[in-house]
C-alpha cells in the first residue's frame, strides 16, 4: 500500500482538553467550551458516551449536539470526540453528522475513533456484548467505510456489519481530503487501522498498570506501543512521522496528579514529548471526580501551554 496523504489542516502541536459534556449548556457547560478557548487550549475534546462509569446517574449530554454548540461560541480552536465507537454509531448517519459539524465549524473538526467496550455503551441498544474479536471485526469496517463516506459524494457497499446504499455525502468535508481520523489503538489489529487511516494515534497507556504500576512503567509501555505503531507504519510503507501521537491522560498510574503544579506537569510532558508525543490531553477539573484538579492551577498550566 502506497504512503497515505494527511489530511491538510492545521494540526495541534501542544497541549489539548476534554470536557465532559455532564453540565447543562445554560449551567456552566457552554462557558467551559469559551474558557478553554481563550486559554489557548490547541484541541477541545469530548467523550461521545450515552453514559460514562461515575457519571451514569447524573446528567449527561450528546456528543454532537455538544460540539455543534461549541463551533457556534468558538472560532479557534479544534473540536472533536475522544473516541466514538461502533457500540451505537452506525457510520452512514454519523458520517453526514460530522460532515455537517465539519461545515459548521469552518473545518476545527478532529474525528477520534475507537473500538469501544464492554461498558453501559456496549448494550445500551439492547444488544449482546460483543466478543473482543467482534469488537475488533467491526471497529476495521466502521473505520473503513467512515473513511470512504467522509471522501466520496456517493457511497455504495455492503460489509458483515456495516452497509451503505447510495449515501450520498455532498458537499462533503470543508478539510481535505476529510476531517481528520484521530484512531484510538494499543492492540496489532488496532494500530494497523491507525497506520493506514489515521491522522493521530491516540492512547490512554496501558490499562493493566493503571492501579499498581509505576510511572517508569508507564513510560516503558507508552514507548513500546509507539514502537509497534511505527512497525505498523514501515509494514505498510508509511512514513511513521507522519502520524501524530496523542496521549489522554488520567489513566496513567499518575492519574491527574500532574495537575497538581505547573512544575510536575512540566515534568510529566517533558517526559512525554521525549516519547515522542505531539498532543497531550488533560481533563477539564470536575470536583469530587476522578478528574478533580484545582481551577487556577489547572489554568495556569493551560496558559504555559506546555
Amino acid at each position: 500500500m502506497s504512503e497515505r496523504t494527511a489530511s491538510v489542516v492545521p494540526v495541534s502541536t501542544g497541549l489539548s482538553v476534554c470536557i465532559l459534556p455532564h453540565l447543562r449548556w445554560s449551567e456552566g457547560g457552554g462557558d467551559r467550551w469559551v474558557r478553554a478557548e481563550e486559554l489557548g487550549f490547541d484541541t477541545a475534546y469530548t467523550y461521545d458516551h450515552l453514559s460514562w462509569r461515575s457519571f451514569r446517574d447524573g446528567p449527561w449530554f450528546g456528543a454532537i449536539p455538544t460540539l455543534t454548540a461549541a463551533a457556534a461560541v468558538t472560532g479557534r480552536i479544534r473540536l472533536g470526540t475522544l473516541v466514538s465507537n461502533p457500540n451505537f454509531r452506525h457510520p452512514v448517519t454519523l458520517a453526514k453528522d460530522l460532515i455537517s459539524l465539519d461545515d459548521i465549524s469552518g473545518g476545527r473538526v478532529t474525528f477520534g475513533v475507537g473500538a469501544g467496550g464492554s461498558g453501559f455503551d456496549a448494550t445500551v441498544l439492547g444488544q449482546e456484548k460483543w466478543t473482543p474479536r467482534e469488537r475488533a471485526d467491526r471497529f476495521a469496517e466502521f473505520v473503513a467505510l467512515l473513511d470512504r463516506l467522509l471522501s466520496e459524494p456517493e457511497v455504495t457497499e455492503r460489509g458483515t456489519f456495516y452497509a451503505a446504499h447510495e449515501a450520498r455525502n455532498i458537499p462533503g468535508c470543508v478539510q481535505s481530503p476529510r476531517v481528520p481520523f484521530a484512531v484510538a489503538a494499543t492492540g496489532p489489529r488496532s494500530l494497523a487501522l491507525a497506520a493506514q487511516y489515521g491522522d493521530a494515534w491516540v492512547t490512554t497507556g496501558d490499562d493493566s498498570l493503571f492501579e499498581s504500576g509505576t510511572a517508569a512503567e508507564s513510560d516503558a509501555a507508552l514507548a513500546g506501543q509507539a514502537e509497534r505503531l511505527d512497525r505498523a507504519c514501515e509494514k505498510i510503507g508509511r512514513d511513521p512521522a507522519t502520524v501524530r501521537r496523542v496521549l489522554l491522560t488520567g489513566f496513567t498510574p499518575e492519574r491527574n496528579e500532574m495537575l497538581g503544579s505547573v512544575e510536575r506537569f512540566a515534568d510529566f510532558a517533558g517526559r512525554h514529548r521525549a516519547l515522542g508525543f505531539d498532543e497531550i490531553v488533560v481533563h477539564w477539573p470536575i470536583p469530587g471526580t476522578e478528574f478533580a484538579a484545582e481551577q487556577d492551577v489547572f489554568e495556569e498550566i493551560a496558559v504555559a501551554g506546555m
